[in-house]
């Protein structure tokens, strides 16, 4: 990009932004909210305060930090242990979770319902 396009992108933004100032001048909410800042600024001084004392004083945890929380470990629920029993052969697995290599061969042989209908506990 040439200079002289980048100068006058900028000296446009620039006009843009002059406009949107001038129109924010006229607003009667800004003009209300300046006021209002500098009377309070001026009674603050007034009176000696600071912003951040009259802050403390209205809501004294207002600037507190809240401590980080702490990373929750151990608080998951055990697993419950489950106890499939194979009617063909008799045979028993406990596990507390599905990667069971007995219980996977199960499955792959018979499949998930058929092994899961053999849950006793």
């Amino acid at each position: 990009m040439s200079r002289l396009v980048e100068y006058r992108k900028l000296e446009q933004q620039l006009a843009t932004q002059l406009a949107e100032l001038e129109s924010m001048k006229s607003d009667s909410g800004l003009k209300k909210e300046m006021e209002f800042e500098s009377k309070l600024r001026a009674l603050l001084a007034e009176y000696g305060y600071s912003l951040q004392s009259v802050i403390n004083l209205l809501n004294p945890q207002a600037g507190r930090r809240t401590p980080a929380a702490e990373p929750k470990t151990g608080t998951r629920k055990p697993r419950q242990v489950k106890i499939y029993k194979n009617p063909n052969t008799g045979e028993v697995v406990e596990t507390k979770g599905g990667n069971h290599k007995t219980l996977k061969e199960w499955k792959a042989e018979h499949g998930s319902a058929t092994v899961e209908s053999w849950l006793t506990k």
